[in-house]
């Protein structure tokens, strides 16, 4: 009798494993179709709206000054971030060694990556270059000779740049921009001609009739045979010799 209830109870407790593990499996099963049938229109449902809101969060943070980017300039957020120096005033690149390349990168942003140290126009997504933007483009080029400030200097990227030249040709074009250039007095001795190489131009000496103007002239014979080729070229309009 011992014997017997030791083997059922060593088959039950090698049978009770298998039985256990079907049952959980079963019951999985079981929970993954019903979650197929709801879990998953509120997960899309909720998935949609946070990206529909991100998204638009984005495209509100990107169209903020899209229209107007002039007003960037004299908002409060530009002026706590820049005060009144331009942009690229304590704008430094990383660079490996003590001596900066001479040449910038060509663009910051390649697809949707932005490089670790954007240039000061890249890494303000507020900052848009625009023709009618004056006061952004006026702190890219000298005021008094009107040439544009090297990237080198500014740290703008390569492609920015290009964007800055063209904004700043087309203002000029519409007279929103007009280089000021210094003022130099002048005397009135920078235009007399009183300088031994300033002078009048001399009078013509008198010819007498078949003096040629330069001797040298009479002594040149032209080839009879060039000659008689333009003459017979130009014989319809030649007078006839008398």
């Amino acid at each position: 009798m011992a014997a017997s209830l030791q083997r059922i109870g060593i088959v039950a407790c090698r049978t009770f494993p298998v039985n256990l593990q079907r049952h959980l499996q079963a019951q999985r099963i079981r929970d993954v179709r019903i979650t197929s049938i709801v879990a998953p229109v509120h997960r899309v449902n909720y998935c949609a709206s946070s990206s529909s809101a991100d998204n638009t969060n984005s495209a509100e943070t990107l169209s903020r000054y899209a229209d107007t980017p002039w007003e960037y300039l004299k908002s409060e957020e530009y002026i706590e971030r820049y005060g009144t120096k331009p942009v690229w005033t304590n704008y430094r690149r990383n660079h490996k060694g003590g001596i900066p390349p001479q040449k910038t990168r060509k663009t910051c942003i390649r697809g949707d990556k932005k490089c670790a140290n954007p240039c000061p126009i890249c890494r303000d997504p507020n900052i848009i270059i625009h023709y009618k933007n004056v006061n952004l483009l006026q702190q890219f080029f000298c005021p008094e000779t009107g040439v544009v400030h090297d990237p080198t200097v500014t740290g703008v990227c390569m492609k920015q740049q290009k964007l800055l030249s063209k904004a700043i040709e087309t203002a000029k074009d519409f007279g929103l921009l007009r280089a000021q250039f210094a003022h130099v007095d002048f005397t009135k001795e920078d235009y007399s001609n009183t300088h031994g190489a300033v002078t009048t131009t001399p009078p013509p000496f008198p010819l007498s009739s078949g003096e040629l103007w330069y001797s040298w002239y009479g002594s040149i014979k032209p080839d009879e045979r060039e000659l008689a080729r333009v003459k017979r070229i130009y014989k319809d309009y030649l007078k006839p010799e008398v």
